[in-house]
């Protein structure tokens, strides 16, 4: 088991939301993506004795656990889970299975239907943003803010548009001496 891993508060949606969330992650035969084990109310409560306490899963090897705890608490934008994408298709798919609330999608992030917010991004994109080419992230992020979805070739060119840019201006530095 991971030393630190996600805890998720649902109403009383736990079973349901870790089985859609294996269904989204698992490929074909994926043993790093699956129900680990259900834990149930017993006597003491305070849910019902026998109903569903907490769902332990995996997501392609990172383990969570999702709690039925009540209405008490909703989720909020100011967590969400981070998938690294490798290409449009990957992108596309996730969107298509995970996005829930047209109206707060924005730069790569949706809300799925238990309300769980989610960034499906490119996996370029941290290490262009920590990029020591102000240039390159700025023009990245430029491209990226006014997209929902992320388009992964959009994203490039305005990297390497930004590559390009400064080999240009290293040229005519060059022609100039």
């Amino acid at each position: 088991m991971q030393k630190i891993s996600p805890f998720l508060w649902f109403n009383n949606e736990a079973e349901a939301a870790a089985k859609f969330y294996v269904s989204v992650f698992k490929k074909g035969s994926n043993k790093d993506t699956k129900i680990i084990k259900i834990a149930r109310y017993g006597d003491a409560g305070p849910g019902p004795k026998g109903s569903v306490m907490t769902v332990a899963f995996r997501l392609a090897g990172m383990e969570l656990t999702a709690l039925n705890g009540g209405p008490h608490f909703k989720f909020t934008p100011a967590i969400s889970l981070v998938v690294s994408c490798a290409t449009q298709k990957e992108i596309d798919t996730l969107w298509q299975k995970l996005s829930s609330v047209p109206a707060a999608e924005q730069c790569g992030w949706l809300v799925d239907k238990y309300g769980l917010s989610w960034q499906i991004v490119p996996a370029f994109i941290g290490e262009v943003m920590a990029s020591k080419d102000a240039a390159k992230a700025n023009r990245v992020m430029a491209a990226l803010l006014p997209m929902k979805k992320l388009d992964l070739a959009t994203l490039k060119q305005a990297a390497a548009v930004a590559i390009s840019r400064r080999s240009s201006e290293r040229r005519r530095r060059a022609d100039r001496l």
